[in-house]
Formats: C-alpha cells, sequence, structure tokens
C-alpha cells in the first residue's frame, strides 16, 4: 500500500541568484579616475562616472584618502555609528550652556552698572550732607 505522503524529502530549489561581491579597485585605477574626473570638463564629469559605474561619493573617499597622510588612518563614520549622534548632542549640549552662560553674563554686567551708579548716588548724598567721606578701599 503506498501512503500519499511521500518519506523522501524533496531537495530546496538552488538559489537562481548568486551573491554579489563587493568590486575592490586598484590604487593606480582609483587615481587614473580621479585624474580624468577631475580634468574632464564640467558638462562630462557624469560621463566618466556612468561608465565606469561609479558614485561621485566614492570620488571623495578616494580623493580624501589619497591627500590623506600615508601611515595614518582615517577614522570612518561608518564604523561607529553613534559618533554623529554623539557629536550632535556635545553640540547641543554646548549650545544651551553658552546660551546659559550668555545670559548671566548679561545678568553680572546690568548688576555692575546698577551698583557703580548706586556708589555714584550714595557719594553725591554724602557729599550734599558733609558728612565726612568714606575711607578708600586699598
Amino acid at each position: 500500500m503506498t501512503s500519499p505522503n511521500p518519506t523522501t524529502t524533496p531537495d530546496p530549489p538552488a538559489d537562481p541568484a548568486p551573491k554579489p561581491t563587493r568590486r575592490t579597485f586598484t590604487t593606480d585605477y582609483r587615481n587614473n579616475i580621479l585624474d580624468e574626473y577631475s580634468n574632464a570638463p564640467h558638462g562630462e564629469k557624469s560621463a566618466v562616472l556612468r561608465r565606469e559605474g561609479l558614485y561621485q561619493s566614492q570620488l571623495r573617499e578616494w580623493a580624501q584618502a589619497r591627500t590623506a597622510a600615508p601611515g595614518k588612518s582615517q577614522p570612518k563614520a561608518a564604523a561607529n555609528p553613534d559618533t554623529g549622534t554623539a557629536t550632535r548632542k556635545e553640540l547641543a549640549r554646548l549650545t544651551r550652556e553658552n546660551a546659559r552662560l550668555a545670559k548671566q553674563l548679561t545678568q553680572t554686567e546690568a548688576a555692575l552698572e546698577i551698583m557703580g551708579k548706586l556708589h555714584a548716588l550714595l557719594e553725591s548724598i554724602s557729599e550734599s550732607t558733609d558728612t565726612p567721606p568714606l575711607p578708600k578701599a586699598p
């Protein structure tokens, strides 16, 4: 007697598309493309990118790497995604602190101005009542 469910399992379907591989570029190729791109007239720069299948951001990274001092590694923003967030938070914190200190400076300057006017007023009152002047602080 045969059962409707066979005991052997069929093979899984083969993946029709192989996994893509990341392209790598030699230093000579990068330098040649950067030179060609920089020497191209304004309207033809995008033609170089299309022909080579590249993005302008790639060329920007290559140019930065080429101008960087040899032997020094460049920090990558993609290596630490929290760097941008931490920088923005630090900028916001420093902006708030700057505003707070500017307000405090304005208040201090106003208080000093008031104290100066009060001192002048008390001095004029003292002179008008013929009281001996206060001793000067050393």
